[in-house]
């Protein structure tokens, strides 16, 4: 890196090379877009030097004091906690979604741009942790946003409870003669090691409908997060669980290694996947089965403990990569991506069966299948109503303030049962509900 494009480079002294490649007009001088990307950049550098309340990140807000000492703000001081704190503040300044959305855009826009010139390592502004605070990008409402309902945890658990218990039928079903037994050119071996297979598929999908229906995880502190290539965004191993502490260890937001509890009816299904593959500690709790990546991931790693190709064709065929990774100690799949994830959770959703069964209930969903974040919001729900604020913020480890304005609507709701309460009793006319 050149001195010209230095992490030292106070962030000011780009603003007008970024608004001439960005803006319309002759020389980049021109134009609303312009304008609007000036006006949020000397925000964010407002807000850096500590020159407006922040009420998100400060108690009380006029003590908030920015990301430096002095009055210079350099590329060496952003990183995605302060992309993610100046998020947080835009997202509770009292703006529209919509209008916070822009904020930021302007912002990203340039942090991908200074990183694309060699100022900056990383994309901070987008990494997942940097946008986690801010609001989703449909208008609606905290109250109308998906969150998992008691029926929509009931129906896709009970669907992949039975898928496993189906699984498990056919395996036991499956009989090797002794002689036969761990011989890869048996088919009664080789229909029993893609029974034992369907089988990890089936505990896979019930452990990951377990984890996000009951934990309130997000979906980058236990799967894989494309974009972030890096230690405590790559997926939860196995080593992370522990079962004798009902907890996981998992990179938080706020980018510390905290324990998480796994509520008891998370334990049975993971401790059910866990048993049926025994694998190394080191490898991810949930992996990829992306065949193609398997395939050359076995491949490679029988070659490099010195097996030939007609040795490594003859292992393969005797059972899926994934038992033949397992089974030769190889080193760990990749973990499965939240976007892995996320098609896993609409196949099961879209699964004929469960949309049989939602048609007789006439059961609706605020979106196409049940979504990651609408787990993690549903329980949410579930503490806020049942413990407080405090309680579910400290579950989801989240601040009391960013809970009360996501769950806003209970404490509305309540708020008007009180009221209903008082005039029942002076108006004649209101009755207790």
């Amino acid at each position: 890196m050149t001195g010209r494009r230095s992490v030292e480079t106070a962030i000011d002294d780009t603003f007008t090379k970024y608004l001439t490649d960005k803006g319309k007009g002759d020389a980049g001088e021109q134009g609303a877009y312009r304008a609007d990307a000036e006006r949020e950049l000397q925000r964010f550098r407002r807000w850096c030097l500590g020159e407006t309340a922040d009420p998100a990140n400060a108690s009380p807000p006029e003590s908030w004091a920015g990301v430096v000492d002095g009055d210079i703000v350099r590329f060496a001081d952003l990183d995605t906690t302060v992309f993610s704190d100046y998020a947080r503040y835009l997202s509770t300044a009292g703006y529209a979604a919509g209008t916070v959305l822009t904020y930021y855009a302007h912002v990203a826009s340039w942090c991908g741009w200074a990183h694309a010139q060699g100022y900056i390592p990383r994309h901070y502004a987008r990494e997942s942790d940097a946008e986690d605070p801010l609001p989703e990008n449909d208008g609606r409402r905290p109250g109308d946003q998906q969150a998992w309902e008691p029926i929509h945890r009931d129906l896709i658990t009970q669907f992949v409870d039975r898928c496993v218990s189906e699984a498990f039928d056919a395996l036991g079903a499956i009989e090797v003669p002794h002689a036969e037994r761990g011989d890869p050119e048996s088919e009664a071996w080789q229909a029993k090691q893609r029974a034992r297979f369907e089988a990890y598929q089936r505990c896979r999908e019930q452990a990951l409908v377990y984890v996000v229906a009951y934990t309130g995880l997000r979906g980058s502190e236990f799967l894989s997060a494309p974009k972030e290539d890096r230690e405590g965004r790559n997926g939860i191993r196995w080593r992370d669980v522990s079962f004798a502490d009902s907890s996981v260890t998992v990179f938080r937001k706020s980018r510390e290694w905290k324990e998480a509890s796994l509520p008891e009816p998370v334990i049975g299904p993971l401790q059910r996947y866990a048993e049926v593959l025994d694998v190394p500690d080191s490898w991810p709790v949930f992996t990829t089965l992306h065949r193609p990546s398997l395939a050359s991931h076995v491949a490679n790693g029988l070659a490099t403990v010195g097996l030939r190709d007609n040795a490594i064709e003859r292992v393969r065929n005797g059972a899926p990569d994934l038992i033949v990774a397992a089974e030769h100690d190889l080193d760990a799949p990749k973990p499965l991506t939240t976007d892995g994830a996320r098609s896993i959770m609409e196949r099961l959703w879209t699964h004929d069966t469960l949309a049989e069964r939602r048609d007789e209930l006439d059961l609706s969903l605020d979106g196409d299948y049940l979504e990651l974040h609408g787990g993690r919001r549903g329980v949410g729900e579930v503490l806020v109503r049942q413990f407080g604020y405090a309680a579910a913020a400290r579950y989801l480890d989240n601040s009391e303030e960013q809970v009360r304005e996501a769950y806003q609507h209970i404490e509305a709701a309540e708020r008007a049962d009180m009221a209903t309460e008082a005039f029942s009793q002076t108006d004649h006319r209101v009755n207790k509900k």
